[in-house]
Formats: C-alpha cells, structure tokens, sequence
C-alpha cells in the first residue's frame, strides 16, 4: 500500500488563521508551483515512479485539496489506476475564514484507487463496518486535525492526524503488509504502521523533516506511550474494539545510519 501526501501547491502568500493568530498560509519553498505545466510534469513523474513499485494488487492513496487533487485525478486515469473512492475528510475544527468572502474550508480529498483496472485489492470490509458500529462507513470522514499531543517533538507543516492513517492501514492491510510514503514528511504514515504491525518506508528530500521523523519514531519506543498514543486514537464509533485489532508490540530498532530497522525505514530521497 502507498500513502501519498504530495504538495498541495497553496503557497501563494496568502494568510490565514491558527490559534487565533494570523499566520501565512506558506509551507515552504517545496510547496510553490511554477504554473499549471509544473504541477502535472511534477504529479506525472512521482505517480509513475510509485506505480512501478507497486505490487499488481496494491493500492494508493492521496491527499489533496482543490489546488492540486484534480490534476492527481486526471493522471491517474491516465495512468490506468482504477479509482475506488474518493474520501472527503470533514475536519472538525478546521481554522475559521480569514477573508469571509467565501465558504470556510473544512475539507481535505483523500483519493483511493488500486494499480490495476481487472486485479483484486484488499478492503477490511468487516473489520470497518465493526469500528462503525455494525454500520457500513461512508465515504465522509468527520476527523479533527491533528492534535498538541501529537506536536510533541515539533510539527511538520502539512502533518496528518494519526488517527486518519490508522483508518487507512486498518481499512487496506494486513499485519505485516509493507507501506511506502514518498512525502513522509513528520512520518505519521510510519508511526501509524508501527503501531498496527506493518512495514514502512518513508521518503523525504527535507533534512529537517527526517530528523523529525526521527525523534517520533524514538517517542513511541518509550515505555507506555505507545499506549497512550492508542488511547487516543479517534473517529472509529466503537474505540474499544479497536484494540483487538493492534499490535503494540515494539517494531523499531535504532542504528547510527538514521534508518529504522525491524519495522520501519526513513530515508532520504535519491
């Protein structure tokens, strides 16, 4: 499975809110656009790059919003993936509207599709509709954002809730299942596949981002936070079965080379 969080390209100079305070909207510099060619040669090489590691079974999923999902959704139908879903996440405490001179926007797209057209993926159906209350789950995810305790070592700039890329892993592997992330960023992706005993790999070309990765993945080796970070994961109706579902046995091991070894890989973009 793969899990994509690529450029948004929203960095325009603009402002808005966060914590009640007026900031700039800009990531940095990895997240302006030279234009709507750049964004599709960009889009057109990591997409192909990801489906050609994929397994034929394999699947996909990508965040985006209105700036950069649908250029993402044009290639991969050109690339003859076969879109699934496509998921809006609702955020429930998404910053107010700066300018007031539109809607407030409270959602993210999160894209699912498989590699191939005619081949079989796997979907824990029965597992999702359980953490749902014996209800089948929709397509719209009501989800906060990420949250202080999750800020602890400090925080990436576009960083993803756990808690949405546990529903994820839960929903499209299996334990020991290997999962890529070619923008892992602050690595939730991995610190999510820690925790439900898959295997990671992340891929960053940011420095600092690694080692932020770093001292998360050594975070959840401290005695008892992998279970209180347990405790806290949201958005499944039923958070008690979830627990029968995961695996907090320690998957990480640290060596001198930066790489985490036993469950979970950080590397830096070649």
């Amino acid at each position: 499975m793969v899990f994509a969080d690529p450029p948004y390209f929203l960095s325009s100079g603009g402002q808005t809110i966060q914590s009640g305070k007026i900031v700039s909207v800009n990531k940095g510099e990895w997240d302006k656009t030279n234009g709507p060619d750049f964004m599709h040669k960009f889009n057109l090489k990591w997409l192909t790059n990801v489906r050609d590691v994929m397994e034929d079974n394999g699947t996909i999923w990508i965040s985006g919003t209105m700036h950069n999902i649908f250029n993402i959704a044009k290639l991969l139908n050109e690339l003859e993936f076969k879109v699934l879903n496509v998921i809006t996440w609702q955020k429930t405490n998404p910053p107010p509207n700066f300018a007031c001179r539109s809607f407030t926007h409270s959602t993210e797209v999160i894209i699912w599709a498989r590699k191939e057209m005619k081949v079989a993926h796997f979907y824990n159906y029965a597992l999702m509709k359980k953490l749902n209350g014996n209800k089948q789950m929709k397509d719209v995810w009501a989800m906060p954002a990420i949250a202080r305790w999750e800020k602890t070592n400090g925080k990436h700039p576009t960083q993803k809730p756990l808690s949405v890329l546990t529903r994820i892993i839960l929903a499209s592997t299996k334990p020991g299942n290997k999962i890529l992330d070619p923008f892992t960023g602050g690595s939730t992706t991995g610190i999510a596949a820690n925790l439900l005993g898959r295997k990671f790999t992340g891929i960053d070309s940011n420095l600092e981002f690694l080692k932020l990765s770093e001292m998360r993945a050594k975070e959840i080796e401290t005695p008892g936070v992998k279970e209180e970070f347990l405790k806290k994961i949201n958005g499944f109706e039923h958070k008690e079965q979830l627990t029968n579902y995961l695996n907090i046995e320690s998957q990480l091991e640290f060596n001198n080379t930066g790489k985490l070894i036993g469950g979970t890989e950080i590397l830096s973009e070649v």
